[in-house]
C-alpha cells in the first residue's frame, strides 16, 4: 500500500514561493486500478512525481507498504517495486528497444519474449525489436515502447503520467487492453493521470486534483457520473473524519 500524509510541494518563482501539492494525504490500496484526474495545472503531474521520487516533497511523508521512503531517490524506489512511465518518454541512443526491455525485466530474456511485449502494446515486433531507443522513433512509438518495459518489470505499483499522450486512436483502444490485462494478472496497483473517459471508466477508484488539493475520491461508480457532469466539488470522502 502507498500512503501520502500531509504531503506538500512547491517551487520558488521570481522570487516567492509557489505552491503546487497542499497536504495532500491520500492511500492507494494493494491491487487497485486508481485515476487521478482534475484540471490542467492542478498538480496531477507534480504528484506523480513526488509518488516516483523524481521530485521530493517539502513536506509530508510518503510510507510504502509501511515504509518511509519520502528520502529515497528514483533508483532506490524503483528496487523496492514502484514504477513510472513519463508523459513523455526518454530516448537511449546507442540502445536497441530489446536491450531496453530485458534491463526492464532484470534477467536474462529471448527476443521472442521481447516480441510478445511488443505486440501486446500494437507493434509490430519484429519492426522495433532490434531498433534503437532514439530520435527515429514518434512519441507515439516511444510511448508504446515504454509500456511494453512497464509490463515487463511487473512492479507492485506502476504509475503512468498520462499514457494516452501522442497514441492514435487504435492504439489507445490497445492500451486500455494492457491496462485491464496489467491490472488482471499483474496483482499490482496502477496509478493513471489521465482526463480520458475509458481510462476512468476502467478505474476501480477516482481521486480528482484541483489547485494542488485533493478535492473528492471514490469508487468509479461514485464519481465517474459528477465527473462527466463536470458537478465533482467536495472532499475526499476517504480523508474525512
Amino acid at each position: 500500500m502507498l500512503e501520502l500524509v500531509n504531503v506538500s510541494f512547491g517551487v520558488s518563482q521570481d522570487s516567492q514561493q509557489k505552491d503546487i501539492l497542499k497536504n495532500i494525504s491520500l492511500k492507494l490500496e494493494d491491487n487497485k486500478f486508481t485515476v487521478i484526474t482534475g484540471p490542467n495545472g492542478g498538480g496531477k503531474s507534480t504528484l506523480a512525481k513526488v509518488i516516483a521520487g523524481i521530485e521530493k516533497p517539502c513536506e509530508g511523508k510518503i510510507l510504502f507498504n509501511g515504509e518511509d521512503i519520502t528520502e529515497l531517490s528514483v533508483t532506490e524506489r524503483a528496487r523496492l517495486g514502484i514504477s513510472y512511465a513519463f508523459q513523455q518518454p526518454v530516448r537511449f541512443k546507442g540502445i536497441t528497444v530489446f536491450d531496453l526491455i530485458q534491463l526492464a525485466s532484470g534477467e536474462k530474456m529471448s527476443v521472442e519474449e521481447a516480441c510478445r511485449y511488443l505486440s501486446e502494446v500494437g507493434l509490430c515486433a519484429r519492426d522495433y525489436v532490434r531498433r534503437e531507443v532514439n530520435a527515429s522513433l514518434s512519441g507515439g512509438e516511444l510511448k508504446r515502447i515504454e509500456i511494453a518495459t512497464v509490463m515487463a518489470r511487473r512492479t507492485k505499483l506502476t504509475v503512468f503520467d498520462e499514457p494516452e499522450a501522442g497514441i492514435d486512436l487504435w492504439s489507445f483502444q490497445k492500451l486500455i487492453s494492457v491496462f485491464e490485462k496489467l491490472h488482471r494478472e499483474n496483482h499490482g496497483s496502477i496509478l493513471i493521470i489521465s482526463h480520458q473517459e475509458r481510462i476512468l471508466n476502467i478505474a476501480d477508484e477516482i481521486m480528482m486534483i484541483a489547485d494542488g488539493q485533493l478535492t473528492a475520491c471514490g469508487s468509479r461508480e461514485e464519481l465517474l457520473p459528477q465527473i462527466l457532469g463536470k458537478t465533482v466539488n467536495r472532499g475526499c470522502k476517504a480523508m474525512e473524519g
